[in-house]
Parts: C-alpha cells; sequence; structure tokens
C-alpha cells in the first residue's frame, strides 16, 4: 500500500513539469509537505472540460492542477469519513469494485510525488523501520490516481462546501527494489502516457489498465529514516535523511 508519501516541490514547479494549461489552485498554494497522511489536501493533475462564463462546461478537455483531499469518498457515500479508508486501490480490481468503478473509466488522474514511505518488519528489534522510497533521477513521481465527487445534500448548491473532491492512490505488486520493502507499490504512469491516462474520453477499463506498465529496474533508490515520520504531526525534509540501520 502507500499510505504516506512527500510532496514537497513548489506549485509553480508542478505546473510546468506536468504541462499544465489551468492552474485551478491559483487561490490556494499547499506547503511544502514531507509527511503526506490520509485525509490531507494534496495536489492532482487532471484533464476536464472548463466551464464558460454562463456556467456550462463544454469544449475539449483541459488539463489542470486541483487541490483534492487525499481518501476517496464515493459519490453515493453517506459518509466521507469513508475517504480515510480509501486511501489506496488495487489496480488488479479497481475498474471492477464499486467504490472506484466509476473513477476508473471517467476520473483519472496524476499525484505528484518526490518519493514514499514504506515500513519494514525488523524481527531483531521487533518493530517496523520506515524506509524512503523515491526516485533514482531526482524526478517527480506521476502516481496513478482517481478521483471523485461527493455531494454533501446537507448544504445548498451554491454553497462552496457543497462538494468535496477525493482521490486515492492505485497500487500495484511492487517491482525491483521496492519490493525489498513491501510487497505493493504506487502504480508509476510514463510520461508518455500521461495525456492518454487522463483522457477522460478513455472509458474501456481495459485499455486504460495497459497503459500502466511495470517501471525498469534502478527506477528507484531507498534508504531507512527517522521513526520520526510515523507521527503525522512531524514535518520538514529532516524525515527524509537517511539514518543508520
Amino acid at each position: 500500500m502507500c499510505g504516506r508519501y512527500v510532496s514537497a516541490r513548489k506549485k509553480q514547479e508542478l505546473l510546468e513539469e506536468f504541462q499544465v494549461e489551468l492552474d485551478g489552485a491559483a487561490e490556494e498554494e499547499l506547503r511544502p509537505d514531507y509527511n503526506v497522511a490520509p485525509t490531507k489536501k494534496v495536489y492532482a493533475v487532471l484533464a476536464r472540460p472548463v466551464k464558460d462564463t454562463d456556467g456550462q462546461a463544454g469544449g475539449p478537455p483541459v488539463r489542470q492542477l486541483r487541490v483534492l483531499r487525499w481518501g476517496l469518498v464515493p459519490s453515493w457515500a453517506k459518509d466521507p469519513a469513508i475517504g480515510s479508508r480509501m486511501i489506496n486501490a488495487r489496480l488488479e480490481t479497481a475498474a471492477e469494485k464499486p467504490s472506484f468503478r466509476q473513477a476508473f473509466a471517467r476520473r483519472r488522474c496524476l499525484l505528484p510525488a518526490d518519493g514514499y514511505y514504506e515500513w519494514l518488519a525488523d524481527g531483531a528489534a521487533r518493530r517496523k523501520r520506515p524506509y524512503f522510497i523515491r526516485p533514482a533521477d531526482g524526478g517527480v513521481m506521476a502516481m496513478a490516481g482517481l478521483y471523485e465527487f461527493w455531494r454533501d445534500r446537507a448544504r445548498p448548491a451554491d454553497d462552496p462546501e457543497a462538494w468535496l473532491v477525493t482521490c486515492t492512490v492505485l497500487t500495484t505488486a511492487a517491482q525491483h527494489e521496492a519490493a525489498r520493502i513491501h510487497d505493493r507499490m504506487p502504480v508509476l504512469v510514463p510520461r508518455e502516457r500521461w495525456a492518454d491516462w487522463l483522457d477522460p474520453g478513455l472509458t474501456a477499463a481495459e485499455e486504460a489498465r495497459r497503459l500502466l506498465v511495470p517501471p525498469p529496474p534502478g527506477t528507484f533508490a531507498l534508504h531507512p529514516v527517522s521513526a520520526a515520520v510515523n507521527n503525522v504531526r512531524n514535518n520538514g525534509p529532516e524525515l527524509i535523511a537517511p539514518v543508520a540501520v
């Protein structure tokens, strides 16, 4: 699974890296986060038609950067608290699961990350030791994600808080270096497939799934980090600093 990750790039860097056409988070810039945890706000890259001055959506999808909440809340959920249990979706079953099926067909996104944390059982110490797993080339990870809209029926439609937009990280069997630490890992989308993955016009689940291929050997670098990352209140670049085992 992927239960914590790092998203420390400035918004402008992400706008340029992902060739974003519309800054949908123009009024909100997130601080660098070295301990992204479930239910936190995160950046997401997605493609949707833009509403005109009359509020009608039209034209081709536009690639945009948005701020979403991590932990997908299905549109049919009665309580948005369910999102805290839906931070990950298994690639093998997401297209069929009721919670993720519609999002997999039409609401796919990219979740930028500098790396993620995973815990390795240390039998001798009777504890789990955290590791930071990052791209070996120092680049940005484009994690495959899904997003969904949830309407709070207790609020009027024109209330800014009436809609909640949430997301989940797709996971798959861990590959290469990452498999040393855990049997699951985030799905990464290769740059040359970003446009196809984001395209809401691609609704065939099997075609979308074929876009996601295992990364080549050498994709990841990893090292042990301080147990301070275990506490979600801790944050800062010191969390990703290597420590001696």
